[in-house]
């Protein structure tokens, strides 16, 4: 797993990503995309978990950004029944991979701008089992994945404090995997009302 962060107040958030990634096959390692926009809507959406999970749910929240009346809250709505609908082709796809299917998760979030309330909004969504049906969460605050290193530590907007949480994350999980799982640069998309900066704040 890898690192995915948000925090937020009433009128700003950032979402957090590094970007190790791993071929499940091979094994071998490249840099992944695990932050994209909905830029016309000032949302953004990032995972942690399989990368080809993620694409295809992003694919899915793209194509629904086109409808006339579309809201964020709509597809925050929408999208734990979808991961639903999509587990059991991962897990399928897992299989034929040959991949440990006891430590297949994946997590999501949505997070922007709601015209309606008019303020910055975020949903966090976890998938593990087929039998159980997605965890959805409002988030109030923000997130942090893992949370564990970072317990104790006052939130920041700065990007060099960004870093460091993700350092210390990084390190927690390759500890914890005994193997590089975390890592590569930090990634980190900063918002407010019609606005979205994505910035790569430098390696972890």
């Amino acid at each position: 797993m890898s690192i995915l962060n948000v925090l937020m107040t009433h009128d700003r958030a950032f979402v957090a990503v590094d970007t190790l990634a791993q071929d499940a096959v091979t094994g071998e390692r490249s840099e992944g995309a695990k932050l994209l926009l909905i830029p016309q809507h000032s949302i953004v959406v990032a995972g942690r978990g399989s990368g080809q999970f993620f694409l295809r749910l992003y694919h899915l929240c793209l194509e629904a950004s086109f409808r006339r009346a579309f809201t964020i809250e709509q597809i925050m709505r929408e999208v734990g029944p979808v991961m639903d609908q999509l587990w059991p082709n991962y897990i399928d796809a897992a299989r034929i991979a040959q991949m440990d299917l006891d430590h297949l998760q994946a997590e999501f979030v949505v997070v922007g701008w709601s015209r309606s309330q008019e303020r910055i909004v975020g949903t966090a969504y976890s998938k593990s089992v087929v039998e159980h049906p997605t965890r959805v969460e409002e988030l109030v605050g923000g997130i942090a994945a893992p949370g564990q290193p970072l317990r104790g530590l006052p939130d920041s907007f700065e990007p060099e404090a960004i870093r460091a949480a993700g350092r210390r994350q990084a390190d927690y999980l390759n500890a914890e995997e005994g193997r590089e799982v975390a890592g590569g640069r930090f990634i980190v998309a900063f918002l407010r009302r019609g606005e979205v900066i994505v910035r790569d704040i430098g390696a972890i």
